[in-house]
């Protein structure tokens, strides 16, 4: 298992947010790795098996899986900044909670 995971739920419909694509930025801006949300709207393997120190950003193309459900909404994309510390070993969890017109994440276990 990589070291950052991410789970996306659709809470209009009360569901998991299939085939939404996923990038893993570093602090330069650099891609370095890609996914889509499955089924269940999990990502388990996002990423290089242990993360570096630093600020890191998952960026979620949430305007095109609205668009592919027929409904408008305000996010075309959601960045998630996310800190990692040196001396923190545990896995990372970002869920991504998703309507047409706002989000929520937090860090998950």
């Amino acid at each position: 298992m990589s070291h950052l995971t991410t789970h996306v739920l659709d809470t209009t419909h009360g569901r998991p947010a299939a085939g939404i694509a996923v990038t893993l930025r570093d602090a330069d801006g650099v891609v370095v790795a890609r996914g889509t949300t499955d089924d269940d709207g999990r990502i388990g393997e996002l990423g290089p098996e242990r993360l570096a120190e630093g600020t890191w950003t998952l960026s979620f193309a949430t305007g095109a899986y609205w668009a592919g459900l027929g409904i408008a909404a305000f996010h075309p994309r959601v960045d998630v900044v996310i800190t990692v510390p040196g001396a923190d070993e545990r896995h990372l969890h970002v869920p991504l909670l998703l309507s047409p017109f706002a989000y929520s994440t937090y860090r998950g276990s």
